[in-house]
């Protein structure tokens, strides 16, 4: 057993794991033995998973799938399919590094990449963050909207709702806070009853790729802005730190594993409802085709399907837009924590974590007063903005998770098998050329869609035939260990060895920071245009 393991700066003598729905204490490290055993271990480990999927399903994210309901009805359904297996396969490996490890993602960048990578990747998902919890607020302001509040009064109560669910200064108590949102996310299934799509076409449309009109330039957009949405990069940050915060280990992995999976099938399911309910609400009206926002959809629905679908969509979108907040707020103030030495955890009282809840309490003011003095252009721009970020973020995070979890000093027997390491590497070159492709057109609008994805795609193609050999040989299996494989535990960082800088290594970092200036610097001044006309 390795010992010295750092637990991301949460200093509690009580190390049991206490989530919504029950306690594993922690010196209860026997086997589960039959059904009730194993699921009652399941209901306490169950929480970061779940919550990191479902919250992704954020404004972003409601807004991206009504888009596909009501502009090309279910011919769209297939690409949320192909999201199941990338979820899974990103989130398993950040949920690895942090039972492993014990410190959040951005503290092992820094550390395993050094500290301008690390600077890096906080400040990115920094900035990237705060977009996003700015069109959090939009949707916040577009569903209460519809029930005639006024955004001067909705949002201000909003940014104040989510100050108190997350500083309650207990971990247990957040999560179940949490589990009221993923309750009423189900309304997407009275929504569904409402709106009576026909079953054949959901299917048809879930298992036979396609769209409405042919994949043209809007519908290859679309299609990658679902995937985009998806599968964000402020989740690993999120997850990898939250399992850390609930002081999850390696002894309950599996357990949080299948927290994972439960959470990616639920927010695909949770997002097909909602496609197939606005595809058959909106379905042979004049509103079929003639996407604007959110806040018309639900007036939509209400017109064409009625009152009560248009209040349960609105209220989706309300909270989907408090979860994906608290998700993502907290996502930056762990990647804060992570390299400022902060006290970081949800069960610190507020006096006693005066920076951490100072700087959640400063994001959400700031991003609360943006909304409320910017108008509807300026945020369509900032909406514009954070898909192109996220879409330039993207790579590099998924780059660095699958490095790291190919980093022996950091996980010693937990590190990626030869054929997870090849399955992860088709992920991240797939989700590279998605994303090039959303972040170029967004920021150069003129640029020729199909074109430019075919030679993306033969480009990833390329990259997976070198890499993937290098890659293949360099998965070792796990070194034989004296004791249990649960006991290991990444010794303190400090003490690690340096990564060894390959010249393999040092051309994908060179190339990984001229993708990210170059397109930062085009996304900057796309947005300065837009900004000043």
């Amino acid at each position: 057993m390795q010992a010295g393991t750092e637990r991301g700066g949460v200093a509690a003598r009580d190390k049991d794991i206490r989530g919504a729905f029950g306690t594993i204490q922690e010196h209860d490290v026997g086997a589960r033995v039959g059904s009730r055993a194993r699921l009652l271990t399941l209901l306490a480990i169950i929480g970061p998973g779940l919550i990191v999927t479902v919250g992704d399903n954020d404004a972003g994210g409601l807004s991206t799938y009504a888009q596909a309901g009501q502009d090309f009805g279910l011919t769209l359904l297939w690409t949320l399919m192909l999201c199941i297996p990338v979820l899974i396969v990103n989130q398993e490996m950040v949920a690895r590094l942090g039972a492993v490890s014990g410190v959040g993602h951005a503290r092992l960048v820094r550390e395993r990449f050094g500290r301008l990578w690390g600077a890096v990747a906080v400040s990115s998902i920094l900035i990237v963050n705060f977009l996003i919890i700015i069109t959090e607020f939009i949707g916040v302001s577009q569903s209460l909207t519809y029930f005639g509040v006024r955004p001067q009064v909705s949002v201000p109560l909003a940014g104040l709702g989510l100050l108190a669910i997350i500083a309650t200064g207990s971990y247990r108590r957040w999560e179940r806070i949490m589990f009221i949102f993923i309750v009423v996310s189900l309304l997407a299934i009275p929504l569904i009853v409402f709106s009576h799509p026909a079953g054949g076409g959901v299917v048809h449309g879930l298992f036979v790729p396609g769209a409405a009109g042919g994949f043209a330039p809007p519908a290859v957009l679309l299609t990658i802005s679902i995937v985009g949405t998806t599968v964000a990069p402020w989740q690993l940050y999120f997850q990898q730190s939250n399992i850390v915060d609930k002081r999850i280990t390696t002894r309950w992995l599996n357990y949080e594993r299948a927290d994972t999976v439960i959470g990616a099938v639920i927010v695909i399911v949770t997002a097909v409802l909602i496609v197939a309910a606005v595809s058959a609400g909106v379905a042979g009206t004049s509103a079929f085709g003639r996407y604007t926002d959110a806040l018309s959809v639900a007036q939509a629905l209400q017109h064409h399907v009625g009152a009560a679908a248009g209040a349960m969509f609105a209220i989706l979108l309300l909270n989907a837009s408090i979860i994906g907040a608290a998700t993502v707020t907290l996502a930056s103030s762990y990647a804060l924590g992570d390299v400022s030495g902060l006290r970081q955890s949800l069960n610190a009282k507020v006096r006693d974590a005066k920076g951490f809840y100072g700087f959640v309490a400063g994001l959400i003011a700031v991003a609360g007063a943006t909304v409320l003095v910017s108008d509807l252009r300026a945020q369509g721009i900032i909406t514009l903005a954070v898909q192109a970020a996220c879409g330039i973020l993207l790579p590099a995070t998924t780059v660095f998770a699958l490095l790291l979890c190919n980093d022996r000093e950091v996980l010693g027997p937990w590190t990626n098998g030869r054929w997870q390491n090849m399955f992860s590497l088709a992920i991240v070159l797939s989700l590279f050329v998605l994303s090039a492709t959303l972040m170029a057109t967004t920021v150069l609008p003129s640029t020729p869609v199909l074109p430019l994805l075919e030679i993306l795609s033969g480009a990833a193609v390329v990259g997976f035939a070198v890499a993937a050999p290098r890659l293949f040989r360099a998965s070792r299996l796990a070194p034989k260990l004296e004791g249990d494989r649960f006991d290991w535990r990444t010794p303190r960082l400090n003490l690690l060895a340096t990564p060894s800088q390959s010249r393999g290594r040092k051309i994908l970092f060179g190339l990984l920071g001229a993708y990210l200036a170059v397109s930062s610097v085009l996304l900057v001044v796309r947005v300065v245009r837009l900004a000043i006309g």
